[in-house]
């Protein structure tokens, strides 16, 4: 038979193992997941680029006659971030964020709705190879 001193070691003894789990989930590696269809939007150059992110706008239900500019904005949780910028007809300019999901999935806001949401902002980091000036142009 075990004494009462003993058994109450053994329990102090224990108590730290049962905090260590939060310290190891801080200490734990975040696993970012990405489809082949984030990564590629990423070697894309500016023409082809504008041609998948107004796909993406078209496909959410919004128009965009033509892409002046657009760009790489970061990553938000497990979302790639894409920005463009859309020239009406009418000259009439408006802004979009398309999230790029692992799933291959994409996202569409418009970049007026973004402040208050906690989202990131609407502000190109990174721009693909080439030139929009070509875009413009046609």
């Amino acid at each position: 038979m075990l004494r009462l001193p003993s058994i109450l070691s053994l329990a102090v003894l224990a108590l730290p193992a049962c905090n260590d789990n939060s310290a190891q989930q801080a200490n734990r590696p975040a696993i970012k997941v990405t489809s082949t269809e984030q990564q590629q939007l990423h070697q894309l150059d500016a023409l082809n680029l504008a041609i998948g992110l107004k796909r993406a706008i078209y496909d959410a239900g919004y128009t965009c006659k033509r892409i002046t500019d657009a760009g790489f904005v970061g990553t938000y949780k497990n979302l790639d971030m894409w920005m463009a910028h859309c020239v009406y007809e009418n000259g009439t300019p408006r802004d979009w964020a398309i999230f790029a999901g692992p799933d291959g999935s994409a996202q569409v806001r418009d970049c007026r709705d973004m402040p208050g949401t906690g989202l990131p902002t609407c502000e190109i980091k990174q721009r693909p190879k080439g030139s929009f000036d070509e875009i413009r142009k046609s």
